[in-house]
């Protein structure tokens, strides 16, 4: 039996999730969380195989969470399940370990598919039409993605060096930076281009 664990956080999703999987043979829901941090104390008790998890979670995101679970249950195998199609999103989740990376338009039977797959230490990614696209790695360092999704968010110079302890000078450096480094003309332009991509 496949235990699985459910991290979702629209309640209709999560549901749908859970009846469809609940029904397949072979596999078990054995938790559903709405965010990270009820995930991993699901995931600490009822030690699950498999982690369907969104990206879009409130808190620390999906990909954060991919990268946790298997620190704390080892065995657990984790699949991206969402709407994000960019090429840098699957590149991130692969990194942060994700057996699988499955679009929410995927059929039922994919879906399970996929749960068996990754429980047999397989990988799979959905469509494979995403995979094709792997391979362009972001020309952005961490902290340059990190500032530039913080400008995305409306957050002015001084703002963002408050929230990550940097001088306003080094955030300004670290924008122009990502401006140059992604051709852009503006700033705009460079979280239009960033944001297409998936490289922050």
């Amino acid at each position: 039996m496949i235990r699985v664990l459910v991290v979702e956080d629209m309640q209709v999703v999560r549901a749908g999730l859970v009846a469809l999987l609940g029904g397949e043979f072979g596999i078990e829901v054995v938790g559903q969380a709405t965010d990270a941090v009820e995930a991993l104390g699901i995931a600490q008790r009822a030690r699950p195989d498999v982690a369907l998890l969104d990206i879009d979670l409130p808190g620390m995101d999906g990909l954060a969470l991919a990268r946790e679970l298997p620190q704390r249950v080892p065995d657990c195998r984790t699949v991206m399940l969402t709407a994000m199609d960019r090429p840098g999103h699957v590149q991130r989740a692969l990194d942060a370990g994700a057996a699988g990376y499955l679009l929410k338009t995927v059929s039922p039977q994919v879906l399970a598919a996929a749960v068996r797959t990754a429980a047999a230490g397989g990988r799979v990614i959905e469509p494979p039409e995403l995979a094709e696209t792997l391979g362009a790695p972001s020309p952005l360092t961490a902290r340059e993605a990190e500032v530039l999704r913080l400008a995305a968010g409306g957050a002015d110079a001084k703002a963002i060096a408050a929230e990550l302890f940097l001088s306003v000078g080094t955030v300004r450096n670290r924008l122009s930076a990502a401006v140059s480094k992604l051709h852009a003309r503006t700033l705009l332009d460079a979280v239009r281009i960033a944001g297409r991509h998936g490289w922050m």
